[in-house]
């Protein structure tokens, strides 16, 4: 049987994964750090299908120890301090979770288990304002926050095991991608909430920031089957996983509402406090080389995903 180990199980992304992994019959080895409260919500329903192991990417002796025990056939490192503004908050924690914590996961590999296929999750935020636009797998970087920066080293070290060591590794420059399972500090998520929340007579305003910023979202499930893919190929590359159409917050806004119908004009207010720190005007990716090589496709659009997750917190709250 197919061992996956999966860090950052308790993720969106991971809990995505885990269900397509156990689908492909694939024995899941999820990964998590040791809370004080357990995140638990989004797998579980898989709890009594997975196996959960304690580590931490701040920690190599745990990972060196998880690799010796499992040696895993895939390695999904989905684990990050993945909030832009938390990092300019924590730039030394996010450094450390979401720079150096792929090379420890590295380094446990290379010493223990070096046939392992190890699949890095990089982020579109790496391309920053970078004045290619789409962005595909050779546009110039420029990240503009302390998470973009993390991110890219990663990516290059990725890249740097890869050629100097042999190690089959991949990285996924995947653009923002969605879903029910969201966290709420997250715009997508904090929208719908909010349109459910005032459709229901629960909050009065929607507090947003700037509305400009425009995004290629997608729908998580869509993409961790992308990760996957990657994984089963005769070569490691790196691969752009997006939608190819970008949207502003401002759109997101209005499609929220219009699944209540609503006027999103009536309900929310602009709040200068909550514009980010050196924000990223616009996103958009091209992902010719994943629909070519991976024949991969994205199955849900933008009014689909956003639908989709208005609908999942009218449930929870109704």
């Amino acid at each position: 049987m197919t061992t996956a180990l999966v860090t950052g199980i308790s993720g969106q992304d991971g809990s995505y994964l885990a269900e397509q992994l156990l689908e492909r019959g694939v024995r899941v080895v999820g990964v998590h750090r040791r809370l004080s409260a357990e995140n638990f919500w989004r797998i579980e329903h898989l709890l009594d299908r997975i196996t959960l192991r304690y580590a931490d990417l701040h920690d190599g002796g745990s990972l060196y120890d998880l690799v010796e025990e499992y040696r895993p056939d895939e390695v999904y490192n989905l684990a990050a301090q993945s909030f832009v503004p938390t990092s300019w908050s924590q730039p030394l924690l996010t450094a450390e979770a979401t720079g150096l914590g792929l090379v420890r996961l590295l380094e446990a590999i290379r010493r223990v288990h070096p046939s392992a296929r190890v699949y890095q999750a990089s982020s579109s935020e790496m391309f920053g304002n970078s004045p290619d636009c789409p962005q595909n797998e050779g546009s110039r970087f420029a990240p503009a926050s302390p998470y973009a920066c993390a991110k890219l080293y990663a990516h290059h070290m990725a890249l740097n095991y890869r050629q100097a060591y042999g190690l089959f590794v991949v990285s996924g420059i995947l653009f923002n991608h969605e879903s029910p399972r969201r966290g709420l500090e997250f715009v997508t998520r904090k929208v719908a909430n909010g349109v459910a929340k005032i459709k229901l007579n629960l909050m009065g305003k929607l507090k947003l920031g700037d509305l400009s910023p425009r995004r290629d979202w997608g729908f998580a499930g869509d993409y961790t089957r992308a990760m996957q893919l990657m994984l089963q190929q005769d070569e490691a590359e790196t691969f752009v996983v997006a939608t190819g159409t970008d949207h502003s917050v401002e759109d997101l806004v209005r499609t929220a509402f219009a699944c209540v119908d609503l006027d999103w004009r009536d309900h929310v207010d602009i709040d200068e406090g909550l514009y980010r720190r050196n924000e990223v005007v616009r996103l958009r990716g091209d992902a010719t080389l994943a629909r070519e090589v991976l024949g991969w496709e994205p199955a849900v659009d933008f009014e689909g995903l956003v639908k989709r997750m208005v609908g999942a917190e009218l449930e929870r709250l109704g």
